[in-house]
């Protein structure tokens, strides 16, 4: 079917089905979608700020990037070993033991400055190094089902509607993106200690944990589930998988494994460099009638808020951009996606000084950050390439396949940005990284294959 034809009205997918469905109170929808909300809230309100955290208890701007490199390294294992667990034991159990592993976690990070520096062996342990603990822990439930995800929204969905089948179920998830840092940044700025106030926000989290595992745990309905059966195979299973991928996906693989990387190598330093790097807050008054009321954002704060502006303009864009595809194709609308990413890192360091004749730092940065929740724009699209080519039935192997690829290629970027950012200037390690994503675009632009159903 021609992207030009308008597709039959029984496959439109409107981007707010997923909140209609909720709100309908269909089982298996409530409690996934009531999860899936609760964590992550928990982990956008926390995740995002985790680098500031550990400055704040004593991590070197390195330590901070080996951080980022164990989080790249639990997004490529973790899969693969909880989708075994999942058949084993079935998903109700699978995501109650997830979603405990998870809560456990924040609650590390919530303990870690009370636990104080301790003797191990003869070696001085750091409070900040329970941070790496808690990652360990609180990514179990992130990392569940990615595979399947992706799988069900193929089989439902006509082919020339993937894209917006996806910008469906992330609308819904990307709300909680949108919600968490804001939630996040009100509660920073209860207390001008930030280490205090920000275990405020991991008790919200731990909150939140809680009332996710209790809600699958007691609402779900297990009797669909298949224990015992189909269990991951090994290495060869994966051999296998990397040599039945479809050819078109390889030269996506290649450009966004480079996005992906260059990204990977500052995206822990967003928020060192708004609380470091600019030092940046907001004040401002509001004034209605006779009625004013001063605004004093902490740098901390602000960063919540501004990630709060990235994910308003993500949602406002990727149901549009879904659209946009199915008459320019999905590769146009990835590549834009890919520019965003590939060109933030030096829009982030550089922008506010070259806009500092016309804008203060402060909404130069928001205007920055509203720069950034464009990236988000292609992700629909983006996915609907990822899956499209594969065989009916085997989205869940072609997608996991594909992420595993990408996520263990990245893995040591962060902790190359953290070096570069701790040894040599952090205006090097953006510079760089910028560098590196524009190649990826670049080759994607030039090898990139478009989905047949979309062409």
């Amino acid at each position: 079917m021609s992207r030009r034809n308008a597709p039959d009205e029984s496959t439109e997918t409107d981007p707010l089905d997923a909140f209609r469905q909720f709100f309908a109170l269909e089982r298996d929808v409530l409690v996934l979608s009531l999860a899936m909300f609760a964590f992550s809230l928990g982990f956008q309100m926390t995740s995002r700020f985790l680098p500031e955290y550990m400055v704040a208890l004593g991590a070197s701007g390195f330590a901070v990037g080996l951080f980022g490199t164990v989080g790249n390294v639990i997004s490529a294992v973790y899969p693969y070993p909880g989708g075994a667990i999942s058949d084993r034991i079935g998903s109700r159990y699978a995501l109650t033991a997830f979603g405990l592993v998870s809560t456990l976690g924040f609650a590390v990070w919530l303990v870690a400055p009370s636990v104080g520096p301790i003797a191990v062996a003869g070696v001085t342990v750091e409070p900040w190094v329970w941070i790496f603990v808690g990652l360990l822990l609180a990514q179990a439930w992130k990392s569940f089902g990615l595979g399947a995800t992706f799988a069900v929204v193929k089989q439902a969905t006509d082919p020339a509607r993937l894209a917006a089948g996806f910008a469906s179920t992330e609308t819904f998830r990307r709300t909680a993106f949108l919600i968490g840092p804001v939630l996040a940044a009100v509660l920073i700025g209860l207390h001008p200690s930030f280490t205090v106030s920000f275990r405020y926000v991991l008790a919200v989290a731990v909150l939140f944990g809680i009332v996710g595992t209790l809600a699958q745990h007691l609402l779900y309905d297990a009797s669909g589930d298949s224990v015992g059966g189909g269990s991951f195979e090994g290495v060869a299973q994966i051999r296998a998988d990397l040599r039945d991928m479809p050819a078109p996906l390889r030269p996506l693989l290649i450009g966004d494994t480079l996005v992906r990387f260059a990204n990977g190598m500052v995206y822990v330093f967003f928020v060192l460099v708004v609380t470091q790097v600019f030092g940046a807050g907001f004040e401002t008054t509001l004034a209605v009638g006779e009625f004013s009321y001063a605004v004093d954002l902490s740098p901390q704060a602000f960063f919540g808020y501004l990630l709060g502006v990235e994910m308003l303009v993500a949602l406002l864009t990727m149901a549009p951009a879904a659209k946009l595809a199915e008459r320019v194709g999905l590769k146009p609308v990835v590549a834009v996606g890919f520019f965003v990413y590939g060109a933030f890192p030096v829009v982030l360091i550089y922008g506010p000084e070259l806009l500092s004749p016309v804008l203060s730092v402060q909404w130069a940065l928001v205007l920055v950050f509203a720069f950034s929740g464009l990236r988000f724009a292609g992700l629909p699209s983006h996915k609907a390439l990822i899956v499209g080519p594969a065989e009916r039935g085997a989205g869940g192997r072609v997608t996991g396949t594909y992420y595993l690829l990408r996520n263990l290629v990245v893995i040591p970027s962060a902790a190359i940005g953290g070096a570069l950012w701790e040894f040599v200037t952090p205006e090097a390690a953006f510079a760089l990284a910028a560098v590196v994503g524009v190649v990826g675009t670049g080759y994607f632009l030039v090898y990139g294959e478009e989905f047949e159903a979309y062409a």
